[in-house]
């Protein structure tokens, strides 16, 4: 029975795909609304499939090898949609096509904090009644997208994304990969359709590996275009702000399976596995994903030294992103994630999620002279000043996080971490 409902996940995640594919290929023309539906749909499809392939390729290559294909092949649904936009901005430079480009990469990065961890918990606290605890092999995640976040902040105080930060960037995702290399090997488990297929014997598993992959892909690719002017499209001709669709419904579509595995897991009681999932996922699009943007914009417009255009919204975005990465960082720092940090990482996330497009209508009539980009930088200030006076006021936060990155996984001289906005001793945070 479960060899069926396997089989019949991999063959809806193929079948969704095909409208999207026929639409691109037969030069169908839809409505925009439908259009970006249909393509969007087509991408989460090919998403799932990338997923389960990505832990069917775990049987039969090295670790090292597989987790650098799998942190490289896992964002490819992030990766076409913002390449897209990053590539068109370089194509055409008075264009909105940067802001897009930044609108998505931010957007997803945020979702990943403000609601993908908030859900792992909140499923774990309703299970377990427990806080989720992560394993102290995850100091090396939390040491880099340390590293990312600091040196992300640079990016405002400078005004620009230039060339040589995403040689900084893709050079902390490739250090990552190699330090990351060195864990002990575990045995890969793998539950749901990757189950199926890891279960095929060598030749045909191999087989079908590669096909979902190259098929997956394929719909992606064919996909990203009509997805991405669907929604700039649907947002012009609705009078809806096109740079808050791309932020928030774009990386929907691309970030919906990770979302969906780590919340199967945390179900099951896995919760540290879903967050810690969640964790690698972030790093990965706050590093890969972050660092690839200047390289394709510079090869589209062919101009190395020219960074790709940015205003001051775009920067404040960028701040916003930094900031949320540094207050998850410390809290992560201790290991474990309790359920009244989850809440106030919700509460910060929806502040500046709704109050800054109400601040913006309010400005428009003449109300206030405040606007919604004055908020976001309101909200990096406080996610800053949260985040610095918990290493404050627990510096073994992130003394912790350096001793488990420096001593390997197998370390066991980690400070206990604090429970909630408590420490062990019961006092608060």
């Amino acid at each position: 029975m479960k060899t069926h409902s396997h089989a019949l996940s991999i063959a809806i995640a193929v079948l969704v795909t095909l409208p999207g594919i026929y639409m691109r290929f037969a030069d169908v023309t839809l409505p925009p609304p439908l259009q970006a539906f249909v393509a969007g749909v087509a991408i989460l499809g090919a998403s799932f499939l990338v997923l389960w392939a990505c832990d069917v390729v775990q049987t039969d290559v090295s670790q090292t090898l597989a987790l650098a294909l799998v942190a490289l092949i896992a964002v490819l649904p992030e990766y076409a949609v913002d390449m897209y936009f990053t590539w068109q901005a370089g194509q055409n430079p008075a264009s909105d096509y940067a802001h897009y480009a930044i609108a998505n990469m931010t957007g997803a990065n945020r979702l990943l904090i403000g609601v993908g961890w908030v859900v792992i918990v909140v499923i774990a606290w309703v299970k377990t009644r427990a806080p989720v605890t992560l394993g102290r092999e995850r100091a090396i995640e939390l040491f880099f997208l340390g590293s990312a976040t600091v040196y992300a902040f640079l990016i405002p105080l400078k005004g620009n994304l230039a060339w040589y930060d995403g040689l900084v960037f893709m050079g902390l995702f490739i250090w990552y990969i190699v330090v990351a290399s060195r864990r002990p090997c575990t045995e890969c488990e793998l539950t749901g359709p990757a189950e199926l297929i890891g279960s095929l014997p060598a030749v045909r598993r191999r087989i079908a590996t590669v096909g979902m992959f190259l098929f997956a892909a394929g719909a992606i690719i064919a996909n990203s275009e009509p997805f991405c002017e669907g929604l700039v499209r649907t947002g012009k001709e609705f009078g809806i702000n096109e740079f808050l669709l791309v932020q928030w419904l774009a990386p929907l579509a691309s970030e919906a399976p990770e979302f969906t595995v780590a919340i199967i897991f945390a179900s099951r009681k896995q919760a540290g596995m879903a967050l810690g999932s969640l964790l690698s996922a972030k790093l990965n699009q706050w590093t890969l994903l972050v660092g690839m943007i200047p390289g394709v914009y510079a090869l589209s417009s062919r101009q190395l030294a020219l960074p790709i255009p940015m205003n001051t919204i775009q920067m404040h975005e960028i701040l916003l992103t930094a900031a949320q990465s540094l207050l998850g960082l410390v809290l992560l720092a201790a290991f474990r994630l309790t359920l009244g940090q989850a809440i106030m990482l919700l509460a910060l996330f929806l502040g500046q999620f709704f109050l800054s497009p109400i601040v913006d209508s309010l400005n428009a009539r003449g109300l206030i002279s405040v606007s919604g980009d004055q908020v976001h930088v309101v909200f990096s200030v406080i996610y800053v000043v949260i985040a610095l006076y918990l290493m404050i006021r627990y510096p073994y936060r992130i003394r912790g996080v350096a001793q488990g990155f420096r001593t390997g996984p197998r370390t066991h001289a980690i400070p206990a971490p604090g429970i909630g906005l408590a420490d062990e001793s019961g006092e608060g945070e």
